[in-house]
């Protein structure tokens, strides 16, 4: 379980909220001129805050190697951030399924008092895919996916495309959950094999990460499945596979490496409406430009 307290993150947290907040107040100076009611959504809130602990103990993360040991400090969440961007969004709708955490969200009510926020106990995928069925033609939004693994199901991704008025920032675990699923002989268990079609929406995932070779034996050659994907190959994937459903997708995702260098997560961008879709990628392809991305 994740815990109450966010203990997870270092360099690569702080870089990926500094991009979204970038994007945030880029979004809002732009919509704040436009006839349309615009939110800023977050489907993964947690606390609303961010605290990084000198004295985590890595036993007790679901993923230690992403504890970082630095000096311990109070750093703002993607919820928190949200908050304070000026100009101010119309909307703020702020989403966390667990007791605890949602809890400490309500906290944020306290900090910024206003009625235009609005704080929702569900499952992410549920409200979400309600959320979205609703009539988006006067709406629009930035919505922010920071789930820890895979617990976003390319149904809701759909669902947010299909509005046309969303645009979507997602971590893709490229490193801390997909990658690691895709067992070097190809013997993916038949569980973690419909996690990943429903994660990715297909099932040609598996044709496109493995392939089948001739390997030589005592007796012979013998035909064995074996893995051909690498990260920067599984994002490019995952790219392709948003690009089947937005109008616009951002060609340069930003990997997010931990202390020892390895990649966790990939920062992706999507814009949802067509006609907003080439200026929203173009701000978002300039954020997110780095010396490292798994672009095209």
């Amino acid at each position: 379980m994740r815990q109450s307290q966010q203990n997870f993150g270092g360099d690569w947290t702080t870089e990926k909220l500094e991009r979204v907040r970038k994007y945030l107040k880029a979004y809002a100076t732009i919509m704040k001129d436009w006839n349309f009611r615009f939110a800023y959504i977050d489907a993964f809130a947690g606390t609303g805050y961010r605290t990084d602990r000198q004295d985590t103990n890595p036993d007790e993360l679901m993923f230690p190697e992403i504890a970082e040991q630095e000096v311990q400090r109070f750093l703002d969440g993607s919820a928190r951030i949200a908050l304070q961007v000026q100009p101010k969004f119309q909307n703020y709708i702020l989403i966390e399924k667990d007791d605890n955490r949602f809890a400490e969200l309500q906290k944020l009510k306290v900090e910024f008092p206003s009625d235009d926020i609005e704080l929702i106990q569900s499952d992410a995928n549920e409200y979400l895919n309600d959320l979205c069925g609703k009539d988006w033609r006067r709406h629009r939004a930035v919505l922010f996916l920071d789930p820890y693994g895979m617990e976003v199901e390319w149904q809701t991704v759909t669902a947010i495309a299909n509005t046309q008025a969303i645009d979507l920032w997602i971590l893709f675990p490229l490193g801390i959950a997909v990658n690691r699923l895709l067992k070097r002989d190809g013997d993916v268990d038949t569980i973690v094999r419909h996690k990943l079609d429903r994660f990715f929406g297909t099932t040609n995932w598996y044709d496109t990460f493995y392939e089948i070779a001739s390997s030589p034996t005592l007796f012979g050659e013998e035909m064995v499945v074996q893995k051909i994907s690498d990260f920067q190959s599984i994002a490019q994937y995952f790219v392709q596979r948003l690009q089947t459903v937005f109008t616009g997708v951002a060609n340069n995702p930003l990997p997010l490496y931990n202390s020892k260098n390895n990649p966790l997560y990939l920062l992706c961008f999507a814009a949802g409406n067509p006609k907003g879709a080439p200026i929203a990628v173009n701000i978002a392809q300039n954020i997110l430009e780095s010396e490292e991305s798994y672009g095209h």
